[in-house]
């Protein structure tokens, strides 16, 4: 038996809220393990845009593996120049990975989410080849800020 409550009704602080009409999306993956649904779920909520173009293009950074994810990579706020990557941990467990950068990356700061500097984070450094190990705790959200060298 498979089932969807579709139920929410919030009252505080606006009762006007969820009125009208509203549209949902949603898709079956039988078998699925964690990550299979995490991938399903971005492919379901993120579709893979086609871009016309000369060549492929390289991503800006990529992680080894399923359990960590890259959800975000942006210009940092403060229009420094400076890469902001946003990672988390999905499968519910301690997770290591590889994260690689396609620039080269001159400093490496974990941040807050608000990409404020954290005072107690260990130092980070990626290798000469590009690369930086990590570790994240279950679930963990982990925020860097990537100084391109040059």
């Amino acid at each position: 038996t498979v089932r969807l409550s579709l139920l929410r009704a919030p009252r505080y602080p606006d009762p006007e809220t969820d009125h009208g009409h509203h549209r949902l999306r949603y898709a079956l993956a039988p078998g699925a393990t964690v990550a299979d649904a995490v991938r399903e779920g971005h492919r379901i909520n993120l579709p893979e845009r086609t871009v016309t173009g000369g060549r492929a293009v390289e991503p800006l950074v990529s992680v080894a593996g399923d359990q960590v994810i890259v959800e975000a990579v942006k210009l940092a706020e403060d229009r420094g120049g400076d890469i902001v990557v946003r990672l988390y941990e999905s499968g519910g467990g301690r997770a290591s990975t590889t994260l690689t950068a396609s620039v080269p990356v001159a400093e490496v700061v974990e941040t807050d989410l608000l990409e404020r500097p954290l005072a107690d984070a260990p130092k980070r450094a990626f290798s000469p080849e590009g690369a930086l190990e990590l570790t994240l705790r279950p679930f963990q959200i982990l925020t860097l800020r990537l100084t391109p060298r040059g």
